[in-house]
């Protein structure tokens, strides 16, 4: 079997290129059960201090906070599909329609797989998948930073995933989790050589979120990087990876197109209907200047504050010659947010499962805890503020759209 050795896109360094062959070829023995249970405990509570806080703050508004996380805004699309199937179209003013055919299938799917052995409600059932999914996504970003660095890196890595401002969003009945759960896998089997598991979790990713396709470009990119390496020579496996990753993505688009009367153009036209599409940034850019020139809430703001920060992690992670499925996965990922227009508050939402962006950050900090012990605690403390405040401002307070 054909061992992929992930590098940098051009241009790159002989030696750059010689380190990251080295560092992914190098095979680290499998995490200990012990390392990847704190890791994910931590990860737990980080979650589960959050949960509280919504709960309190929801009770002392006479809030409902299960229906906060299970029941609010795209998470009664997804009950609806798996409570009724597709087929509900809510119609608005100037043009605007929305229908539940922008919702890709796996996770109403999921949801209805629980609902049928449980005696729980489509919201429950939501959230049960939901947070499968994180704990899921959480044991396979352990895996990838420990292979990567070291098993102290990776309980940070899933650590600050954990802490991320939007990170409320992993605890609610949202397709995220269940996104980066599947893509870690994928980019987790790419890193060792798992083509067809590679191929076959991208497939599954892809048909969880519009923007799943980004697993399957870094299953091709890394597939071409092979392919010119190699002159051609690979193993058949690395073919059959290939030509799984997109078939979940393009089926479900597909399958929106015939059903509209036009195979390939029916998918995005359901999405231009919701008011998203991809421009370039040009959209975002008009609203971002808006925001300097008018001001607007606080939680747009935010927005170009994480997307500005997810940018500049995004050239850390260049700077730090990471593998080419990371760097190309998470590529995808921001190009798809910065260029595509629509709910402009979602952005933070959509970059949640680029958790390689937060691998500079990891390593920063792991030096950082052996040196000054009491600054990085001061630095987790800070993010863990910010995220549960935050998180419970957006879910409690804020009544936007996620």
């Amino acid at each position: 079997m054909t061992h992929p050795t992930p590098t940098v896109p051009a241009p790159v360094t002989h030696t750059a290129r010689a380190e990251y062959e080295r560092a992914v070829s190098h095979r680290e023995p499998a995490p200990a059960a012990r390392a990847v249970a704190r890791a994910v405990a931590a990860f737990a509570a980080a979650r589960l201090t959050g949960l509280l806080a919504v709960a309190v703050v929801a009770r002392t508004g006479d809030q409902n906070a299960f229906r906060l996380l299970g029941r609010s805004w795209d998470s009664r699309w997804y009950t609806g599909i798996a409570a009724r199937g597709y087929g509900r179209t809510l119609f608005f003013d100037e043009g605007v329609a929305q229908s539940d055919l922008a919702f890709f299938p796996l996770y109403p799917a999921l949801i209805r797989a629980v609902h049928t052995v449980t005696p729980f409600g489509f919201g429950a059932c939501g959230l049960v998948v939901s947070w499968l999914g994180a704990v899921a996504a959480a044991v396979g970003i352990y895996k990838i930073a420990a292979r990567l660095h070291d098993h102290r890196t990776a309980t940070v890595l899933v650590l600050l995933w954990g802490l991320l401002p939007h990170s409320v969003i992993l605890t609610m009945a949202y397709t995220e989790p269940v996104l980066t759960a599947l893509a870690a896998g994928s980019l987790y089997a790419l890193l060792t050589g798992r083509w067809i598991w590679a191929g076959t979790l991208a497939a599954l990713a892809g048909l969880s979120r519009p923007n799943g396709f980004a697993v399957a470009a870094a299953v091709a990119a890394t597939a071409a990087y092979e392919l010119v390496k190699r002159r051609g020579r690979v193993s058949p496996r690395l073919w059959t990876g290939v030509a799984l990753a997109p078939v979940g993505w393009c089926a479900y688009v597909l399958w929106v197109g015939c059903r509209r009367g036009d195979p390939l153009g029916g998918y995005f036209t359901v999405q231009r209907e919701w008011g998203s599409r991809f421009d370039f940034g040009r959209g975002s850019w008009k609203f971002v200047q808006h925001l300097f020139l008018d001001g607007d809430k606080v939680v747009f703001a935010m927005t170009v504050a994480l997307v500005a920060v997810a940018l500049l992690l995004y050239g850390l992670l260049l700077c730090d010659r990471a593998p080419l499925p990371l760097l190309v996965y998470t590529g995808v990922l921001l190009l798809i947010t910065v260029g595509g227009s629509g709910f402009f508050e979602s952005k933070p939402r959509f970059l949640l499962p680029a958790f390689p962006l937060l691998l500079p950050l990891a390593c920063a900090l792991v030096r950082t805890a052996r040196a000054r012990p009491r600054h990085a605690a001061l630095v987790v403390g800070a993010l863990a503020g910010l995220s549960v405040a935050y998180g419970t401002y957006l879910v409690t307070t804020a009544r936007m759209p996620l």
